[in-house]
């Protein structure tokens, strides 16, 4: 077994699957958001809370593809 990764439980792989759901869900909501206001400053801000979570969730996908 390797210490550096070990195996996911199948209650761990769930865990992530919902949490890369939330932040999927939430990258769109948020550049929805941005496509839909018409001041520059919220729009801008709204993309930079898509950015944070598109990075959350390739940290997320990075952990899963590491523990194949």
């Amino acid at each position: 077994m390797n210490t550096a990764n070990p195996e996911l439980t199948s209650k761990n792989l769930a865990i992530l699957n919902d949490q890369l759901g939330s932040e999927a869900l939430l990258v769109h909501k948020f550049t929805q958001a941005a496509q839909s206001v018409q001041d520059q400053a919220i729009s801008a801000q709204l993309n930079s809370f898509a950015q944070q979570h598109r990075k959350h969730y390739d940290t997320l996908l990075n952990y899963l593809n590491s523990h194949q």
